[in-house]
């Protein structure tokens, strides 16, 4: 079995939507999963002691560290990703919410396509990946082990995205390296920063794709520094009207229905489900570490 991704928290100010994060980490990731908590000097005393408690009973095998003085988000987590080598790496914002079997299914979607470098699940908060409306900032989901267990049934096709999308991200190591990781240089946000990564990525020969059975929850979309989108539409002139194209196409369509109809076919869990984990292996990748599965 390949090794598992490490999961990268960057660490916010907002203590209750930290608290809320990793609380759904433990329910819904496998035991001993590398977790990285990277704080850019925001969290105050009541994050720390919320981290602090979380570390100490947590099943994962999590790390933490802190700057004593920020150099902002893009640079720290640039940073924090050269750190990990060419590992995979999923990076999950903290005001999200990941639902069971997130990170196996994410982990299943870069195995089933080695021309995959980014592998996005659906959210309530999603933009171009929003569920059950594309485009908006839908209500969380009320029974989220039952809707987890409806994206577990989804047909896999691994759609094309225009870009990752920053509630929750699968990188493929070993594409981000040949990418030359984030532009902290012309980025304050990891919002634009992961746009970017993805448009190069995607001219590299590269795809970022759409992870079907997973699903993370967020209170809201993410957003752009000021100045993030100037520097995004004059580096990519045709980004903007991608999205829009993609938002009016809705090429989705077909699979936001499946799953909205999995949901309400999708009853109780099985009396002793929890005994057998929803984990399966990963399939092969295809070839190596070269765009397309190509041999080197």
């Amino acid at each position: 079995m390949a090794e598992r991704p490490i999961v990268v928290v960057p660490v916010g100010a907002d203590d209750e939507a930290l608290d809320a994060c990793l609380a759904a980490l433990d329910a819904s990731t496998p035991a001993g999963t590398r977790v990285w908590l990277a704080d850019d000097g925001q969290a105050g005393p009541r994050g720390f002691a919320i981290i602090e408690r979380w570390m100490a009973r947590t099943p994962l095998q999590a790390d933490y560290t802190r700057r004593q003085r920020s150099i902002g988000e893009v640079a720290h987590l640039d940073e924090v990703l050269a750190a990990c080598g060419d590992a995979d790496v999923a990076v999950l914002a903290c005001d999200s919410v990941p639902l069971p079997g997130w990170l196996v299914r994410l982990s299943a979607c870069l195995a089933a396509d080695g021309a995959i470098a980014t592998a996005t699940p659906w959210s309530n908060a999603g933009e171009a990946v929003a569920w059950p409306r594309i485009g908006e900032i839908n209500a969380p989901p009320e029974d989220v082990e039952r809707l987890a267990r409806a994206a577990a049934r989804m047909p896999l096709s691994y759609p094309e995205l225009p870009a990752a999308v920053a509630h929750a991200v699968l990188l493929r190591g070993s594409a981000r390296l040949r990418a030359k990781g984030l532009d902290a240089a012309s980025y304050g946000s990891w919002y634009a920063a992961l746009i970017d990564l993805s448009l190069r990525l995607s001219g590299l020969g590269w795809r970022n794709a759409l992870c079907e059975s997973a699903f993370v929850v967020r209170r809201g979309e993410g957003s752009a520094f000021e100045g993030d989108g100037e520097r995004l539409a004059v580096r990519w002139p045709d980004w903007h009207a991608r999205v829009a194209g993609f938002l009016m196409r809705d090429p989705l369509g077909a699979a936001r229905d499946r799953l909205s109809e999995l949901l309400a076919t999708t009853g109780p869990p099985e009396p002793q489900a929890e005994l057998f984990p929803d984990e399966p292996e990963p399939g092969p990748r295809n070839g190596t570490d070269r765009p397309g599965g190509a041999a080197p």
